[in-house]
């Protein structure tokens, strides 16, 4: 499911403060992406809330 578009345009990286990017329809596990150049981390969606904890969130391959 994905998230609505106004929720999507004020939420950031708790770890850069760039924007994430909804990434739920491309893959199994949905997960927001954050968009810094230095960053990348992706966090979880459970259950259509977003888990924006940086220890939660996978690190970039």
């Amino acid at each position: 499911m994905p998230l609505e578009a106004g929720l999507l345009e004020i939420l950031a990286c708790p770890a850069c403060h760039a924007p994430l990017k909804d990434e739920s329809a491309s893959t199994d596990s949905p997960e927001l992406i954050c968009t810094g150049k230095d960053c990348g981390l992706a966090y979880p969606v459970r259950d259509g809330i977003p888990v924006l904890l940086v220890d939660e969130a996978r690190r970039p391959a």
